[in-house]
């Protein structure tokens, strides 16, 4: 097999809407009712996409859940008495943030060689618990060779599981064995701990990873509170690369030799607090980033807008690119409308390490597939949700007919 990693990136679905249900996420709640762009937010996720396409040579996407969620609104008995939140939840669009779908394990970190994927049980949050099945459903298509893929059920929902995005793997290269970093972090605080210790160990068993090769390291609590709702709000990994912030982890020496005495390569980037402060990391989303292996053998941090308007991140930046350290390229992306409900270029995205052959060919994009959803977001995806069209008929009946029209266009009417 021919390894290579793949970002599969969440289409922004149709009933995008800035409702703030996420405790936790300053971006969210500071944008809660305000309008919000669904077209525009789809078209600038594409965009990335099409950029890491060309950049890369692969690029993965994965499809907006059905929405309005019936089963919820009826589990929710919503009268309209009820807080607002409650009303919204069924309408939620958070799936577009596919580094919360799962967490992946490449084949050649597994005991049984196989790539294994275990679906995020997202019980913390109510309109997040939702889209698991739905999830699992789309990935036993995507990852539906058996040979090559395990796609498991989730963790027990005692246990808050949020996925990759908790999860770093480093290696010496993406098809080479790694070792896989999980994040947890630990009740009590002001926000709620969404990653829990024993949920990531479940998912290191299921996964059947070296226990040597797999490093458990605690969330830095401050960085919690300070809105660092995940690990990879304040840290991201590729291959020998550890990019992070000095207030990542509860014990942040601690955290670096763990990992080294599991993976001695190591190279760690560290972000001091006095060249950028914990609150403007994450505020701008710069660990929110992708960081990738270029074709050339160079890596470049794929960043929000945002860092390039704000005087120290960018000013941190462009020391970083002048410098002798491993990152030498910073591409800003616009994905504004992602970044204002709380979610940066790698929120958008799930990396998988496999054989681009063994992948159904429907969920891997190229030009023309580009083309055919731009076509159908601009002509189907709303312009603009303000908060009183959620619950409305009208809306619910342009949702459903949106996504149903992506769907017919890929050929995968079978997750209707």
């Amino acid at each position: 097999m021919s390894l290579t990693e793949i970002n599969f990136d969440g289409i922004v679905g149709p009933s995008h809407n800035y409702a703030g249900l996420s405790l936790g996420n300053i971006a969210s709640a500071s944008h809660k009712g305000d309008p919000s762009y669904p077209r525009a937010a789809a078209l600038q996720g594409l965009e990335k996409m099409r950029g890491n396409l060309a950049r890369l040579g692969h690029q993965g996407f994965l499809l907006p859940l059905p929405r309005p969620n019936t089963a919820l609104t009826e589990t929710l008995a919503y009268d309209g008495t009820e807080a607002a939140q409650l009303r919204a939840a069924p309408w939620s669009a958070s799936s577009m943030w596919t580094a919360n779908a799962a967490t992946v394990s490449p084949a050649p970190d597994t005991k049984d060689g196989k790539c294994h994927l275990t679906p995020a049980n997202l019980v913390t949050m109510l309109h997040r618990a939702q889209e698991w099945p739905d999830t699992k459903r789309m990935l036993e298509v995507a990852f539906g060779n058996r040979d090559h893929f395990t796609v498991h059920d989730i963790a027990p929902m005692t246990f808050g599981d949020e996925g990759a995005a908790n999860h770093m793997r480093l290696c010496e290269g993406h098809g080479s064995a790694g070792v896989e970093v999980f994040v947890y972090g630990r009740p009590g605080g002001k926000f709620p701990a969404r990653q829990h210790e024993q949920a990531s160990r479940l998912v290191a068993r299921a996964h059947g990873l070296d226990p040597a090769r797999t490093v458990f390291v605690e969330q830095n609590p401050a960085a919690i509170e300070a809105g660092a709702f995940h690990n990879d709000v304040v840290s991201v990994a590729n291959e020998r690369v550890l990019f992070t912030h000095a207030e990542a982890f509860a014990d942040q020496q601690g955290a670096y030799d763990a990992i080294r005495a599991a993976f001695p390569s190591l190279e760690v980037v560290e972000v001091p607090s006095d060249a950028v402060s914990i609150e403007e990391a994450i505020r701008t989303y710069l660990f929110n980033a992708q960081l990738v292996s270029q074709p050339d053998g160079t890596m470049a941090l794929i960043v929000p807008e945002e860092c390039r308007e704000s005087a120290s991140v960018w000013a941190y930046c462009e020391r970083m690119m002048a410098g002798n350290g491993p990152i030498k390229h910073i591409i800003p992306v616009d994905v504004r409308q992602s970044m204002a409900n709380g979610g940066g270029p790698a929120c958008l995205r799930l990396r998988v390490v496999c054989d681009p052959s063994t992948v159904d060919p429907r969920f891997l994009l190229n030009e023309a597939t580009a083309d055919t959803i731009a076509g159908i977001l601009s002509h189907y995806w709303p312009e603009q949700i303000d908060p009183a069209d959620i619950g409305s008929e009208t809306l619910a009946k342009t949702v459903i007919t949106a996504r149903a029209a992506l769907l017919a266009a890929l050929d995968l009417a079978q997750l209707g």
